[in-house]
């Protein structure tokens, strides 16, 4: 049996949002494939009651929960990317950090040249690395 493991993101609404901001800042990410509600069924019908996008080889899944809840996202767990140019994580960090939260601007930490952690204008948590 082959095992698979996934990020699986819970939005309240926004999902479609934040997958077309991603597809729109990394090279290689795209948005594969959204189910969304229809009529009479659980959720806001034309929100994402499924979808799964990738960035690189890393497949992550989203909805939009049908449930309001009073909990979001947590930096306890976060998406790590690295970028091998300082241009690329510097556009990248610029657009994620807009409208979110610096929980680490981005600078050098001695463990990195260049590092920075955000929540994104979401909620969703990144670390983001230059090699």
């Amino acid at each position: 049996m082959n095992l698979s493991v996934k990020p699986s993101l819970m939005f309240q609404g926004k999902a479609e949002e934040a997958m077309t901001l991603y597809a729109s800042l990394f090279l290689d990410c795209a948005i594969d494939e959204i189910v969304r509600y229809g009529p009479g069924e659980a959720g806001t019908e034309g929100s994402v009651a499924t979808a799964r996008f990738h960035i690189g080889d890393q497949s992550i899944l989203c909805i939009d929960s049908p449930v309001a809840h009073p909990f979001s996202f947590t930096p306890a767990f976060s998406l790590f990317v690295e970028f091998e140019s300082e241009a690329q994580i510097r556009a990248i960090y610029a657009a994620l950090s807009d409208g979110g939260e610096e929980l680490m601007p981005l600078g050098n930490y001695g463990f990195s040249r260049e590092f920075a952690w955000v929540n994104d204008r979401f909620g969703v948590s990144w670390q983001l690395n230059l090699r």
